[in-house]
């Protein structure tokens, strides 16, 4: 079942001589349960597409459909209630709030959207990222491989339709980058979920069950699942 599809997704940023097309005619489709990586280099529109995938920014044209649904059919407020509800999101930077513990962190996005805490299922995404040992301790208590641990369980948590992973390793080592993407891969293929990250690094990107390479804008392979 095809879970994420966009359809001649363009964005185009200023007008005239200035105009300048980030991403132009983008199709892509992505299956429920797949682990899929863009990669381009930089400049070549892979993080105005996440942004995209996300809600987090309007295209110019075209669609993005997220479980069946026509994102930007949705007004801003909608949208944000909506993505918080279906797009799990793994940052560059990890984005924990400083003041609360792991635990606390993890599920704070359920507890904004008023849901009750699904306490096994928190305790298995916890569990397989052995983050058990560390539940009551702060950010600043961990190490970065520990804190982006901690970003991917609280992506897990509020069992989204996707999960959107932005550099997840760019500001890991190599060792902890190779760690940390296996845990994700791994946690994704229990809980079946959907994942796609960006990257520019190729070796991190062999990890993915499939690889979308975009340049200029353009999706030039990998597109589709067959692809």
């Amino acid at each position: 079942m095809i879970v994420l599809k966009t359809e001649n997704l363009t964005k185009t940023y200023g007008s005239g001589e200035s105009k300048v097309i980030a991403l132009d005619n983008a199709n892509l489709s992505v299956e429920q349960g797949e682990f899929a990586a863009i990669v381009g280099t930089s400049g070549s529109g892979k993080s105005t597409l996440l942004h995209m995938l996300g809600g987090l920014d309007r295209p110019t044209s075209g669609k993005v459909y997220v479980d069946k649904k026509d994102i930007f059919s949705l007004n801003d407020e909608s949208l944000t209630i909506f993505r918080r509800r279906k797009i799990g999101f793994v940052f560059q930077s990890f984005n924990l709030v400083p003041t609360l513990n792991v635990y606390e962190n993890i599920v704070f996005p359920i507890q904004l959207d008023g849901n009750k805490v699904d306490e096994r299922f928190v305790g298995e995404v916890i569990h397989s990222l052995g983050l058990e040992k560390m539940k009551k301790r702060l950010p600043n208590q961990l190490s970065g491989g520990q804190q982006q641990r901690v970003a991917i369980a609280r992506a897990l948590a509020t069992k989204p339709a996707i999960i959107l992973a932005d550099e997840p390793t760019g500001n890991l080592d190599t060792k902890t980058s190779q760690d940390v993407l296996s845990l994700l891969k791994v946690t994704g293929q229990k809980f079946s979920q959907t994942i796609v990250m960006i990257t520019h690094n190729e070796t991190i990107a062999q990890m993915a069950d499939r690889i979308i390479r975009i340049e200029d804008g353009h999706i030039i392979k990998g597109g589709e699942p067959n692809d």
